[in-house]
């Protein structure tokens, strides 16, 4: 196949093709007998996009997300890999809900890898026997699934990883910070009309920068490799840097504020939460100019009848994997960002970080993971045109690119209408 008439992040004009799911020769290439051609018509071609941090569901929470749903929703969106976190049922924390994960991880239509858990009762010598994407999130305080571990504990599964080379993701917030004044008064109603804003009192800013700190110390006692999940501060995004650490921010904390949740409402609660207008903007500012490694997307669905509770009784998160990229290609749309930061962030680094050698780059050896945007596309973001269990979204009305088609080696898995019937493999086996 020759993908002709292709624009790279870098402003290229080039063509590429593609042999036995590899990238072949990317350039001016003249085209040979019997070989399909596909028309780019100039548009921008991206890596496949590689989501690093996703909560899938599956087993345990099929009514939220299945492998097969969460990943054709990652598929329309141009991600072609994801990383699943360990809250599940049962939890990846030995080596049989490792198995337990894999065997239906075999029904996603995209590359993925699973992260193995830590909890109190876990069994790390079952665990690192398994072809671990990496150890985490390591929760530091409870969030969903309630996996939250001692300081002690933490070093010790540090310490472990370290020796096994497997990075270690740490979710970073020091529940001794939260302000639990916040969450004592009047919370509002369910749903939209709850006072969602209290949440992000009580879960605070300092809270996560002095996680965050702790974390990277660990790290450098023990000599792992520390990535800190959503960073949500400016303060976290500096620690994690300071620190020797890398970083990822999420599509929420980067376009959404705590302006947004009188509206969102209990839609808006995560975790960490949502922070003040000025420290999006600080983080879009490390975003632009190359602070922030890593954007992914924490995609953790939850469906309306779960959302419509009080403050307190409705789940943490929201879904994110499909509109991940083209948030941040409606940012280039804006210009607000460059396409070769948009690559950067959702392929080319987390393939470093995580050591995906044939994922994240167009070019010679790597892995035909590629979707076409045209930029000229841009249209509002709808929760019911998207493809998650998950039929809403916190980014309604939002400005999005989407692909064109989305291709996993070499093979379509999007073309803008249905789906290829293509398998995704673990890409630690």
């Amino acid at each position: 196949m020759r993908i002709e008439n292709a624009t790279l992040a870098d402003g290229r004009a080039v063509d590429v093709r593609v042999e036995d799911g590899t990238v072949e020769a990317v350039g001016d290439l003249d085209p040979v007998a019997d070989e399909e051609t596909v028309d780019a018509e100039g548009n921008l071609l991206l890596p496949g996009a590689i989501d690093v941090h996703v909560h899938f569901r599956e087993p345990g929470f099929e009514h939220k997300e299945t492998w097969e749903t969460g990943a054709k929703s990652a598929a329309a969106g141009g991600v072609t890999t994801v990383a699943d976190q360990p809250n599940t049922d049962p939890t990846t924390t030995d080596g049989a809900g490792f198995d337990a994960k894999a065997e239906r991880a075999a029904n996603a239509c995209i590359d993925y890898g699973i992260n193995g858990g830590v909890t109190a009762d876990c069994d790390p010598d079952s665990l690192f026997d398994r072809p671990l994407f990496a150890l985490g999130e390591v929760f530091l305080a409870d969030s969903t699934g309630d996996m939250g571990i001692e300081a002690d504990l933490f070093a010790e599964a540090a310490e472990r990883a370290g020796e096994a080379g497997v990075p270690v993701t740490v979710h970073a917030e020091d529940a001794d910070l939260f302000d639990e004044s916040a969450i004592e008064g009047d919370l509002g109603g369910v749903g939209r009309d709850a006072d969602a804003d209290a949440w992000s009192a009580y879960r605070t800013a300092e809270a996560e920068a002095v996680a965050v700190e702790r974390a990277v110390r660990v790290g450098g006692e023990t000599g792992a490799q520390i990535h800190i999940a959503h960073t949500s501060t400016p303060e976290g995004v500096d620690a994690a840097r300071d620190g020797g650490a890398t970083c990822e921010a999420t599509p929420h904390h980067l376009f959404l504020s705590r302006d947004d949740l009188a509206e969102l409402g209990t839609y808006g609660r995560m975790n960490p939460p949502l922070r003040s207008a000025e420290r999006r903007e600080a983080m879009f500012e490390r975003l632009a100019d190359g602070r922030i490694d890593v954007v992914a997307t924490d995609h953790a669905p939850h469906t309306r009848e779960e959302k419509e509770q009080s403050l307190l009784d409705a789940p943490s998160g929201v879904p994110g994997v499909e509109t991940m990229v083209p948030l941040l290609l409606g940012a280039v749309v804006a210009g607000d960002l460059t396409a070769e930061r948009v690559r950067d962030v959702v392929a080319a680094n987390p393939a470093d970080v995580f050591d995906l050698p044939r994922k994240g780059r167009i070019e010679a050896g790597a892995d035909a993971d590629l979707a076409l945007y045209d930029l000229d596309a841009a249209r509002e973001i709808r929760g019911a045109d998207l493809h998650s269990n998950c039929d809403w979204t916190p980014f309604e009305g939002h400005t999005g690119v989407f692909p064109e088609w989305t291709m996993l080696r070499g093979e379509f898995v999007w073309d803008g209408e249905g789906f290829g019937a293509v398998a995704g493999e673990n890409v630690r086996d």
